[in-house]
């Protein structure tokens, strides 16, 4: 990272800092919820009264000045229960946890960005790919969250939860940031904002460049931009935003604990150098918010070339067992809500939503060393989703409200493959409904009852596929529609000595488990499922100074139809908890104290093979001395040696004379140090 990346941030910075400088004072109050008295935290918000389920949520604000980062899709366990893991280099997909459900890539957890959905079906990696790499932490203001199918608003691969992220519409003041760290790791970010016409201009940079603690230097080059426009037009708030991200990276991928057992090769080290990707994401989005009407409309490109290897030289002796995936695609839609009253004690929300994944590459070829060497899948990809939705919101007496929704779907998709006996094309129709009862006790608790089904899809060249690209054999078709339901009764507390307390007790069934299968490097359908289980979280603002969090969840997940002794479901974690503490003193120290834990998980259908525990805590303190700001991030504090996630699966390794099944991981990073400096700009 070099001075003319500095100097770029700098001018850029100082150029909004002057045109800030101009504005009214009322222009200038702080919009990221802190000021040099007050300390707005978005878990002390009340949702008592407005959410539906207990398990729905606002986070936001300084809940995010105060949290230690050790990569971006960390921002997803704000959720309470919620896990993102990575098993390969930092410019992939991480891999995510909840509810007892291995979500691989985002199969059944959704994300939307200021009104754009981020999943992407038919995906080269896997079906529901959740990328968020191209989000700069500094300009999220808010995360909302739900979980279950009960929103009738959220379709496709939202069953176990769902998100929106949202970006500030102005700062108090621009600010560029430098951070340096263990093992190379550099990060430079610089946002600001200021005024413009009837509205706020405000613009992000970041530069990140990392090597990582692993033998073979991770060499992230990671580039991203951020401009946002918000403004009036007559009666509606609206907002224009692009973003721009660039990313490239090598891999270390998840090694045989067999050569570490042994000596062979420590925990940090890799067995093909050759491994990483390259991946890039441009996007334009469009909306307006008023007080019943809510649009938005958003087209983005999306670009990834990725090699992986996970079974070394158990297919091909001579040449491994490299697979290169590439991705090509452009995203269009938009989505509109309206809610108006009927009669006088219901509110009726309509909407819809339109989407369109012109894929022009999905394709996997064999490679060896990043040569390609022969190609396996060469498809492309048309998927045009439609969803309409109605909910009525019926408040009985002051007290009681039920919520009533009705969701349709439509899909109509087309594929070509380089196996014509694989093209076809085709489309479907699915319906969800969903209930939600809410009952306020008194002035502190109340509690719900929610029921829904829900869904999420197939990759539709499941949907046309006849015969194995790699063997021939003729295969079943799946379903391009996989049936969900979920219920859950939960309680909220809050509006005591700055205490909210949320507890839920949840069933949720799936008709078909995705599983990962290590030979191919991908995930496949697999049996019914069923989850039950308990969370609490409670969030503690205990005085003006200090707070306090917890998140627990303890759930038990089986496959279902299946004899007893083989329905464990593989990385089905059990019990999830996350906490922390918190001080902030304007205008003088913050430091924080962070805990996430995910428990014991099975990695065969037996419980023979189990995964252990992992147990981190990371820390932050920093130093306000006005203009300035020196902070330090401690991850990995107790410099634990567990794992961010394992398979068990079939590997051969040069000299071994055939597969071996053995357990395959991927190591947290060890005690790492983040030291950074900021500087702001303007009055």
């Amino acid at each position: 990272m070099g001075l003319k990346v500095f100097v770029v941030h700098v001018v850029v910075l100082v150029t909004l800092a002057s045109q800030q400088a101009t504005a009214q004072p009322a222009e200038r109050q702080l919009d990221r919820g802190i000021d040099e008295e007050i300390i707005v935290w978005g878990r002390a918000q009340t949702q008592k009264g407005k959410a539906i389920s207990a398990s729905e949520g606002l986070v936001g604000y300084a809940d995010f000045d105060t949290r230690p980062l050790e990569r971006v899709g960390e921002l997803v366990e704000v959720v309470p229960g919620m896990v993102a893991t990575q098993h390969s280099g930092e410019g992939k997909a991480n891999q995510y946890y909840l509810r007892g459900m291995n979500l691989d890539h985002g199969t059944d957890f959704s994300a939307h960005v200021e009104g754009m959905p981020i999943n992407m079906r038919a995906h080269a990696h896997g079906q529901g790919y959740l990328d968020l790499n191209f989000l700069i932490p500094e300009v999220i203001s808010t995360v909302q969250y739900a979980k279950g199918p009960y929103n009738a608003d959220r379709g496709d691969f939202s069953t176990a939860g769902t998100t929106s992220f949202s970006v500030y519409d102005r700062l108090d003041r621009p600010f560029v940031e430098a951070t340096y760290g263990s093992d190379s790791y550099r990060r430079l970010v610089s946002a600001g904002s200021m005024g413009l016409g009837e509205g706020n201009l405000l613009a992000a940079l970041e530069v990140v460049r990392d090597d990582g603690p692993w033998q073979l230097s991770s060499d992230i080059k990671k580039n991203n931009l951020l401009v946002k426009y918000s403004g009036q037009a007559g009666d509606f708030n609206t907002r224009f935003l692009v973003s721009l991200y660039d990313n490239e990276w090598r891999s270390t991928d998840q090694v045989p604990r067999r050569l570490v057992n042994s000596n062979t090769i420590g925990r940090f080290d890799f067995i093909d150098p050759t491994l990483g990707g390259d991946s890039s994401r441009t996007s334009f989005i469009a909306g307006l918010t008023g007080e019943s009407l809510e649009a938005s409309i958003f087209a983005s490109r999306y670009k990834l070339r990725l090699f992986n290897n996970f079974t070394y030289f158990a297919g091909d002796p001579v040449l491994g067992d490299q697979f290169e995936q590439v991705d090509d695609r452009w995203i269009m839609g938009g989505n509109v809500q309206y809610r108006f009253d009927v009669g006088a004690d219901s509110t009726l929300r309509i909407g819809g939503d339109l989407r369109i994944d012109d894929i022009s590459d999905a394709n996997l070829y064999a490679s060896s060393a990043r040569v390609r060497t022969a190609t396996v899948r060469d498809d492309s990809v048309d998927w045009l989703s439609a969803g309409a939705f109605a909910e009525v919101t019926t408040y009985w007496t002051e007290r009681l409200r039920t919520v009533v929704g009705l969701r349709a779907d439509y899909f109509d998709y087309e594929v070509n493959a380089n196996l014509s006996e694989n093209s076809g094309k085709g489309d479907d129709t699915n319906f969800v409904p969903s209930f939600a009862l809410a009952y306020q006790l008194n002035d502190l608790v109340e509690v719900y009852a929610n029921w829904g089904k829900g869904f999420h899809s197939n990759d539709v060249r499941g949907a046309t596929i006849s015969v194995d690209p790699l063997s021939g054999d003729p295969v079943d078709t799946v379903d391009v529609f996989v049936e969900q339901e979920g219920a859950e009764l939960g309680l909220r507390f809050e509006g005591w000595q700055g205490l909210a307390v949320a507890a839920t007790y949840f069933w949720l069934e799936s008709d078909s488990e995705l599983l990962f299968v290590g030979d191919g490097g991908a995930t496949e359908p697999s049996d019914a499922s069923k989850r039950t289980g308990v969370e609490v979280s409670a969030f503690w603002n205990i005085n003006s100074r200090w707070t306090a969090d917890i998140n627990a969840a303890f759930i038990d997940s089986k496959f279902v139809g299946v004899p007893s002794d083989l329905s464990k479901i593989p990385n089905a974690r059990d019990e999830v908890i996350g906490a922390g503490i918190t001080y902030v003193q304007p205008q003088g120290w913050t430091a924080t104290l962070r805990l996430r834990h995910f428990g014991e998980a099975p990695l065969t259908e037996d419980g023979a093979v189990t995964n252990g525990d992992t147990t981190i805590v990371n820390a932050g303190l920093q130093y306000d001395f006005g203009r300035w700001q020196a902070g330090l991030e401690l991850l990995n504090v107790f410099d634990a040696e567990d794992d961010d996630i394992a398979y068990y699966f079939a590997s051969q390794l040069p000299g071994e004379i055939g597969p071996i099944e053995d357990v395959h991981f991927h190591p947290v990073i060890p005690f790492s140090v983040r030291a950074s400096l900021r500087w702001e700009l303007g009055d």
